[in-house]
């Protein structure tokens, strides 16, 4: 059986790692007033960030119409004899959902929905891995069945520089983000039942990343090997030294650089950060 992957732009993985891979991806958009962008093919993140700074009001973003779900299943169909794909979390989006409800409208294609619950860089270990098992010549069943294995093992952690945008987007509370502006509380964010919630409170940014360093030093010390993808929004210098840090830090584990793109820059801001690992999986 021939298995097709697909994922959605938040996966923000390198459009040469998803030929490489013959990862297939279908774009989230932003909306400025009446301008729409589609990520990566009409807007690129340091094009995003430079146009929020300049605009009053921050876009909103959309997720792919059904339409454009049904299109790639059916242009997958004449090659494929079954897709998976790997959504930004459920919880902050109606893709997986929009995903689901064009798969019953191709015919001929047995078409799998995986729920990543998170976003990112640690979306992209799911899908990198699924990517690594058809190619392998392995079928829907295996794929999915090895994703929620792995389910238990993926973290994610984000500091946001601004609460605004999340107030704003909905994604917090004003309640909390009115607390945070007063206080200069730099929250520590996770996922939590699919949707972005507080982990902790920290005063400073450093003393923020220091505590997300801490908390994957506790997975670390248990002696699997990890993989770790560092995040950053439209810091690519401080993301970078921060990297290395880490990784000299954490010698055995595997880490790359991405970024917060920007359907989830929208939410999240410039200059947020984020850490995620999962048990290393990918060859």
């Amino acid at each position: 059986m021939k298995t097709a992957i697909v994922t959605d732009s938040t996966a923000y993985l390198p459009k040469e790692l998803r030929d490489q891979l013959n990862i297939h991806m279908i774009p989230l958009s932003v909306v400025f007033g009446e301008e729409i962008f589609r990520e990566e093919l009409d807007i690129t993140e340091e094009a995003f960030y430079e146009k929020v700074r300049t605009e009053e009001k921050l876009p909103t973003t959309s997720q792919p119409p059904i339409g454009e779900f049904v299109k790639l299943y059916e242009e997958l169909s004449k090659e494929y004899d079954a897709v998976v794909g790997v959504y930004l979390s459920s919880g902050i989006s109606g893709t997986f959902q929009t995903s689901q409800s064009a798969a019953e409208l191709v015919e001929g294609l047995d078409v799998r929905s995986f729920d990543s619950e998170l976003s990112c860089g640690p979306q992209a270990f799911y899908v990198l891995r699924a990517a690594e098992l058809a190619n392998e010549g392995k079928g829907p069943d295996e794929i999915m069945a090895e994703l929620t294995d792995m389910q238990p093992s993926v973290r994610a952690y984000f500091m946001v520089d601004d609460l605004n945008h999340l107030k704003r987007g909905g994604r917090l509370s004003g309640a909390q983000a009115l607390i945070g502006g007063l206080l200069q509380v730099k929250p520590i964010l996770h996922f939590s039942e699919k949707k972005i919630v507080p982990f902790e409170k920290i005063r400073t940014s450093k003393k923020a990343l220091k505590r997300v360093e801490d908390l994957f030093a506790e997975e670390y010390q248990k002696g699997e090997p990890l993989d770790a993808t560092v995040i950053h929004g439209n810091r690519e210098v401080e993301g970078q030294a921060w990297m290395e840090k880490l990784q000299a830090q954490f010698p055995e584990a595997n880490f790359r650089l991405t970024y917060f793109g920007p359907v989830v820059g929208t939410h999240l801001g410039e200059g947020s950060f984020g850490l995620g690992w999962s048990k290393k999986r990918i060859k």
